[in-house]
């Protein structure tokens, strides 16, 4: 395909989409991540400190305002076709990158009028492959944003694109790096459970590749992989109730990249590096996350920002 096409991509805003979510949603998204027993702030509604987790607007992409199964092969094009991409194989495209900022309070139940915007910010043309960022927004019904996303997919596939390249990205708060070379301040061992992509798609992601062995296993995974956002929230999680003492209010940004597949029923153990971040007067929070016994990165280049710990609310 012509790069003068990919250049028609870049800025393109979709439809918008509407979404809802009730304190139902919230609670089952908590338990979707792994929270435990002990967690009653993400997971009991009568706890005194009870708050929404901070990473669920994640999931509004593909739950819509949909209250209940939604069509992943629907939902995934909810916001309508990108006219400068060529049509791309869903079961070819993994998620490569994510990243949340949160700018405002989520209120546990949804009124009318919220609604997601999708904008691509970015194609790439690897020769292998392309890879497409979209910036995506959650509005309030005044029209506020609330939260921040950027995402980033790798289509497989040969393009003839000869090497288009073009980024109009929103710059991020805080860039990613190396981590410290000294021991972690906090390493957080879970062992998944084998149904937690069972539970899990029940936020949204009614993907098959989550739940049917048949497909995870013509895609060359052996069979069923959990979903990248379900580490990614398990990487949140080990964050909030180690750096930032169980307060879900005080994570404010996070970004990392998917390197390698989860299976339900791994141990995932997540390495955490705290330190002052002199910009925004919080801390600074470096991570990697594991496969424990394998040894094998599954999120990399992992990056968090915490607000100051004398403004959390628990």
């Amino acid at each position: 395909m012509a790069a003068t096409n990919l250049d028609r991509a870049i800025g393109h805003q979709g439809q918008p989409i509407p979404v809802a979510w009730n304190q139902r949603d919230l609670l089952l998204y908590a338990v979707g991540i792994g929270a435990k027993k002990d967690e009653l702030q993400f997971t009991f509604e009568d706890d005194a400190n009870w708050h929404p987790f901070p990473t669920y607007p994640l999931v509004l992409g593909l739950k819509g305002n949909n209250p209940s199964i939604a069509n992943f092969a629907q939902a995934k094009d909810a916001d309508g076709p990108n006219p400068g991409l060529p049509p791309l194989d869903p079961k070819r495209v993994v998620h490569a990158e994510q990243s949340i900022e949160i700018l405002g309070e989520l209120p546990k139940e949804s009124t009318e009028g919220w609604q997601i915007k999708k904008r691509c910010v970015g194609v790439k043309d690897t020769g292998k492959g392309l890879i497409v960022d979209d910036a995506v927004e959650l509005f309030d019904p005044s029209g506020k944003v609330i939260v921040r996303m950027v995402t980033s997919g790798y289509a497989f596939g040969k393009f003839d694109a000869k090497g288009f390249a073009k980024s109009i990205a929103p710059k991020q708060p805080v860039k990613a790096g190396k981590p410290p070379q000294r021991t972690p301040d906090f390493v957080f061992s879970e062992k998944i459970s084998p149904e937690q992509a069972v539970v899990y798609r029940l936020s949204g992601d009614y993907n098959p590749l989550h739940i049917d062995n048949s497909v995870g296993e013509a895609l060359g995974f052996g069979g069923v992989i959990l979903h990248g956002l379900c580490s990614y929230g398990h990487a949140a999680r080990a964050i909030v109730l180690n750096a930032a003492k169980g307060d879900g209010r005080r994570l404010k940004y996070m970004s990392a990249r998917f390197t390698s597949p989860v299976i339900p029923g791994d141990e995932l153990e997540t390495s955490i590096w705290v330190s002052n971040d002199a910009a925004s007067g919080g801390q600074r929070v470096d991570f990697v996350q594991k496969i424990k016994g394998s040894g094998k990165l599954c999120l990399g280049g992992g990056v968090a920002l915490l607000t100051p710990a004398k403004e959390s609310k628990l």
